[in-house]
């Protein structure tokens, strides 16, 4: 009898840990079914819908895809979205790298310099946003008027439609630059220094050092690096919105900043919903078509 009771508190306690690990997750798992599976799967069915939050909403189908293919101004806000881009994100990994290489050298003050270049990836991007306004100002504008003291013509940084969202990829760019440089610091140092004593015995100069050996030692970094910036560059919102609000003419409309307006000015959830389920789409399409270039170039 108490063989076959010591084998039942045994069986319990042995259901009780089979248990333990799925009690643990739990809230972790509470918190993905409410905060992501269940915005995710209603997201999804609010694309077949047509929803103001105030009405019932009413199953149109695949109108509201329909509507996105020929709605011109999403498509202008995706060609703005890409000018963005194309500037923003070869700047952010060319100075990055630039100045991780600087900062990996012994050099005075290196903590100092490290902390300066990472406090903008700290401040609030509202703060950064509206610090950059006042700086691009057309005329109260401390660049235009150092321009202006050198005797060039005022630059319409934020008022110009061809060269508003250049500045506004410029102003991201030194956001942001301070995380990738710790990035490409991580990379950098853990190259071994042996390759590099063994070029210079071969007479490789610091450029082909860099080319062959911290370039190709760095890939999975710079690999990093590229698909971080195209997220953030893709999510393009706060900088747009408070600078210049889409506009001139809607010259600096990102993607995201229309997807909002039809939200939250406009009332079109389902809409709404519908353009954001296909940049997500298209945004895991670049970073596909980017990791297998990068695998190959470098």
């Amino acid at each position: 009898m108490n063989i076959a009771l010591a084998h039942t508190n045994k069986k319990n306690r042995f259901q009780k840990r089979k248990w333990l690990p799925y009690l643990l997750v739990s809230p972790y798992i509470i918190f993905v079914a409410v905060f992501v599976l269940f915005p995710v799967i209603f997201s999804f069915i609010l694309t077949f819908h047509k929803w103001n939050i105030i009405a019932p909403m009413k199953f149109i189908g695949v109108d509201n895809y329909t509507r996105l293919f020929q709605d011109r101004l999403f498509w202008i806000s995706i060609l703005n979205t890409l000018k963005f881009l194309l500037l923003h994100i070869p700047l952010q990994l060319a100075v990055a790298l630039f100045l991780a290489v600087l900062l990996n050298q012994k050099i005075k003050a290196v903590s100092f310099f490290r902390a300066s270049f990472f406090m903008p990836v700290i401040v609030s991007g509202v703060v950064v946003t509206i610090l950059w306004q006042q700086l691009l100002g057309y005329d109260s504008g401390i660049i235009n008027r150092l321009v202006t003291a050198m005797g060039i013509s005022k630059v319409g940084w934020l008022v110009n439609p061809d060269v508003a969202i250049y500045s506004i990829a410029v102003m991201a760019t030194w956001k942001n630059v301070g995380l990738y440089i710790i990035l490409f610091l991580v990379g950098l140092q853990t190259v071994p220094t042996q390759y590099y004593e063994a070029a210079k015995l071969e007479g490789a100069t610091k450029w082909q050092q860099f080319y062959h050996i911290t370039l190709p030692m760095i890939n999975p970094t710079i690999f990093m690096v590229v698909i971080l910036s195209t997220i953030g560059g893709f999510s393009l919102f706060i900088e747009p919105y408070i600078m210049t609000g889409g506009g001139p003419l809607n010259k600096t409309l990102s993607a995201v900043l229309y997807i909002y307006k039809q939200a939250f000015q406009y009332y079109n959830m389902g809409y709404s919903a519908t353009l954001g389920f296909f940049y997500a789409f298209m945004i895991m399409l670049v970073v596909v078509i980017q990791k297998r270039v990068i695998e190959k170039e470098v």
